[in-house]
């Protein structure tokens, strides 16, 4: 198995913290992930910043802009994360889209990401039917695995279908919205919840988009398996010190 697959089966509950690389500072990348997993997160994912989002809400889009502005690059992403793996062992999920991949070149990007120890990419522009066609050997020769999106909106038989191509988790958008935080979910998206649930799906699933408490958390992994908070915790340290992170995890477990 691999790191996100060991770790799924290893917790219950699962908690996911996404950032933008390259914000606040330029250099916080690697110092982000090592004190999120000295803090009881059980998986990480990190932005890679792009000028054009789809699905982010105005807070990372916000954070995207500024870690290009301070200098981020996909180069030096991986620069950053060369000796990640010598202090952290949690798994690593790159997340980003599909163009900043294409212009580093997609065999060159996943052969990065293994040398660095990314262990899984969530790229909500890349259709799954191009990633069958185009890009599944390239994934599976490197040993990264591919993380799918389903949103309410998404059909059985597609649900089932990405569950049947994938081998890591499924991201269960919350809402048909951007990115950004609630106080807590409505009652039609805790029943798309419960919906998914009934589905018996073999791969778990994580619910991200409004996260940003432990009542949403809470919500959240009464039925799936965990989630992924990543707004919040962008407001959080665009006012506070790395040092502080804990007291953010502390307030939604």
């Amino acid at each position: 198995m691999n790191r996100i697959q060991q770790q799924l089966a290893a917790k219950n509950k699962i908690l996911s913290i996404y950032f933008t690389a390259g914000f606040s500072n330029l250099n916080d990348t690697k110092s982000l992930i090592e004190e999120l997993s000295r803090n009881k997160v059980d998986i990480i994912e990190i932005g890679l910043p792009f000028s054009d989002p789809l699905a982010d809400g105005p807070t990372i889009q916000s954070s995207s802009m500024q870690a290009l502005q301070n200098g981020m690059t996909t180069t030096l992403l991986f620069e950053q994360l060369k000796d990640i793996r010598n202090t952290v062992a949690i798994p690593l999920i790159i997340m980003g889209y599909f163009n900043p991949i294409l212009q580093f070149g997609v065999e060159n990007f996943l052969k990065a990401c293994r040398q660095t120890g990314i262990d899984g990419l969530i790229v909500p522009d890349l259709p799954l039917e191009i990633y069958l066609s185009d890009y599944k050997i390239l994934f599976e020769t490197y040993g990264i695995q591919m993380i799918f999106l389903i949103t309410p909106q998404t059909s059985e038989a597609r649900i089932r279908m990405i569950d049947e191509h994938s081998n890591a988790f499924i991201y269960m958008v919350s809402s048909t919205g951007v990115t950004g935080s609630k106080d807590q979910f409505e009652e039609n998206q805790l029943q798309y919840f419960e919906r998914i649930a009934q589905m018996n799906l073999k791969n778990p699933q994580l619910i991200g988009f409004g996260i940003s408490n432990k009542i949403t958390f809470q919500q959240a992994i009464k039925h799936q398996k965990g989630a992924i908070i990543g707004s919040s915790f962008i407001q959080f340290i665009s006012k506070n010190k790395i040092s502080d992170i804990k007291n953010f995890i502390d307030n939604i477990l």
